[in-house]
């Protein structure tokens, strides 16, 4: 590996994300579009992809509302949308096909599919989650290291449940360690192409998802919820996505599971 070119070196700060491409497989709602907003603010291009059309339609109208720094370089077309199932090898293309060129790829769609006693889930139910989560950050990877060049990155998304697992999330929790494992050998894998891969293992992040699974529906709810956590609440989707642009700017950190949780993990 020596013989090889030393991946570039560049200002770690994200502010450097801008005039770059991104694509967001998940980027509708929650910490995607959260990352969508955040880079385009710094002036860069994004390729949201999701499987929602009218949520699409949404998300992609929110990110061009966004006004980038005075003096950003002309984009072209700065926000773009795909209708695609991120699991989907040959729809995810055309997101890659529509970018162009791309430099940085952040997958943070999946859900807990595949939820509930290992005695009455399906060997289908799990399998399920198996296409969600590892399926979907696979095909995202084929198409990222056949396009992005030396200094690109794959950000790919975890949780804490891993490392304190709870009743009924065998399949779920199956499917995201393998997330991790996979993220830890392909930055191995792609390191000789002087690719970076890294994953972000998220706490309990205020989102739609979230709310819609937890029940609280509410800012009340919510905040009360959040008030026995160690920093008093819990965290926003920006704070969230912040994270997914650290990885992307820091030119030094690869194959790497970072955990961005509030400190929920430490009690």
């Amino acid at each position: 590996m020596s013989a090889l070119a030393a991946i570039p070196v560049r200002s770690p700060l994200p502010a450097e994300l801008a005039g770059s491409t991104t694509v967001v497989v998940g980027g509708t709602s929650g910490i995607g579009l959260a990352a969508a907003t955040l880079l385009r603010r710094l002036g860069g291009r994004v390729v949201l992809v999701g499987r929602n059309p009218e949520r699409l339609a949404a998300a992609v109208a929110h990110v061009r509302e966004e006004k980038p720094a005075e003096g950003e370089p002309l984009l072209g077309e700065a926000v773009l949308g795909v209708a695609a199932d991120g699991a989907d090898e040959g729809a995810l293309a055309e997101a890659f096909d529509l970018a162009g060129s791309v430099d940085h790829v952040l997958v943070t769609s999946g859900g807990l599919t595949g939820a509930g006693p290992v005695t009455e889930v399906s060997a289908g139910d799990v399998r399920a989650a198996f296409e969600e989560r590892v399926l979907g950050a696979f095909a995202a990877a084929r198409l990222a290291a056949a396009r992005l060049s030396a200094g690109g990155t794959i950000t790919l998304t975890s949780g804490t449940h891993v490392l304190r697992p709870q009743p009924g999330m065998a399949g779920p929790l199956a499917a995201v360690g393998a997330v991790e494992t996979f993220t830890r050998a392909l930055a191995v894998e792609l390191a000789p192409r002087r690719l970076r891969v890294n994953a972000v293992r998220y706490g309990v992040i205020d989102t739609p998802l979230m709310r819609g699974a937890s029940g609280l529906a509410t800012d009340a709810a919510m905040a009360a919820a959040g008030a026995g956590t160690l920093l008093g609440r819990y965290g926003t989707a920006e704070e969230a996505a912040a994270s997914a642009l650290f990885l992307m700017a820091n030119a030094y950190v690869t194959g790497q599971v970072i955990t961005v949780d509030g400190g929920q993990s430490l009690v």
